[in-house]
């Protein structure tokens, strides 16, 4: 339903031609952008030293910077470094997530910083949707969360588990002759990553516009293991702002007797799209990003705010964006431009 999949590295020649084929997005003189170069300034810096999360040097952002600032367009370049210098989940590879994870637990290790992960390969995932795909069978994701865990190693990491996963047992989404192997596999996958001894798990339970009473979450988030769970993420790779998602995550945290909570903010510092539509959740114009990543909080049951969704990867193939994952430098400029903090 949300439309995401593990990002994938871009090439450098896939990095020159987003360049080019935004090159004419810049607008405007060096007068018309001094208020963006001042509020990117105050940004900077409020990055690898604001939170204890490791920030990929090598993003798909960082990237971007680098080829913006090659053409001359230091003004965007500036306003994306507020995306290029904060830290953001990985989402490793479906087929081998070795490597990717092996990468960053390195780099984690060089800044002592804690890896934010996401593990998103469950069977059948999306109903087959913008980001359908997922390990082809039971054993095969058994394989490949095993292997996702053994590279974790020691590194102190958070791993979100399989965003959307519970919401559509709830929804229906998911046929009812799947909830049982679901549920499992979950489960099994929170007592995997258990097992790596600084890894902390929380369990993906939607937003407050998608499942809109919490208790209808609390018999399946059980049955997958949230109460071994470290707890339960919200509003992954959605648009619900931080008030809402902490009253729902408040509401569901008491009729699981307790349980924490992470929150995406990396897209919601303009809230949600308004209106009814169907597709609200799909590249919406108008979104900022929010509340920058951080364990400081203010509510004991809210762990941390975290940017769980990639800034500037497309949720799919709807208003003119690319497939779901992709890369897409306008919208992730649109986005920093937006952004309040």
């Amino acid at each position: 339903m949300s439309g995401r999949r593990p990002t994938r590295p871009l090439t450098a020649a896939a990095v020159a031609f987003f360049a080019l084929i935004t090159a004419g997005c810049s607008s405007g003189g060096s007068s018309e952008r001094q208020p963006e170069k001042a509020a990117a300034a105050q940004n900077q810096g409020q990055n690898r030293d604001s939170s204890p999360y490791w920030v990929d040097p090598k993003s798909d952002a960082a990237r971007q910077v680098k080829a913006w600032e090659a053409q001359g367009r230091s003004a965007d370049a500036d306003v994306l470094r507020r995306i290029s210098e904060r830290p953001v989940a990985d989402w490793p590879d479906g087929n081998d997530p070795a490597p990717g994870i092996r990468r960053a637990v390195r780099g984690a290790a060089e800044d002592g910083r804690t890896l934010v992960l996401v593990a998103y390969n469950i069977p059948h995932r999306d109903c087959g949707q913008h980001s359908a795909g997922g390990a082809a069978d039971a054993d095969a994701y058994r394989r490949w969360i095993g292997t996702f865990a053994d590279s974790i190693g020691t590194t102190p990491a958070i791993v979100v588990l399989e965003p959307d996963a519970v919401p559509h047992i709830v929804d229906g989404c998911t046929p009812a002759e799947e909830h049982d192997e679901r549920t499992a596999l979950l489960s099994e996958a929170v007592d995997r990553l258990k097992q790596q001894p600084k890894t902390k798990v929380y369990l993906d339970a939607g937003n407050p516009a998608w499942i809109d009473d919490p208790g209808k979450l609390v018999e399946p988030l059980k049955r997958a293991g949230v109460d071994r769970a470290d707890g339960i993420s919200l509003n992954v790779s959605n648009f619900q702002t931080d008030e809402a998602v902490k009253t729902f995550g408040n509401q569901l945290s008491g009729l699981l007797g307790g349980t924490h909570f992470v929150i995406d903010s990396s897209r919601n510092g303009n809230g949600p799209l308004s209106g009814s539509r169907d597709d609200a959740w799909c590249n919406p114009a108008g979104r900022a990003l929010g509340t920058p990543p951080t364990d400081r909080t203010g509510d004991p049951l809210l762990d941390a705010f975290l940017w769980i969704k990639r800034p500037g990867d497309s949720d799919g193939e709807c208003r003119g964006g690319p497939a779901a994952g992709t890369w897409w430098p306008d919208y992730a400029l649109g986005l920093a431009r937006r952004a309040k903090t």
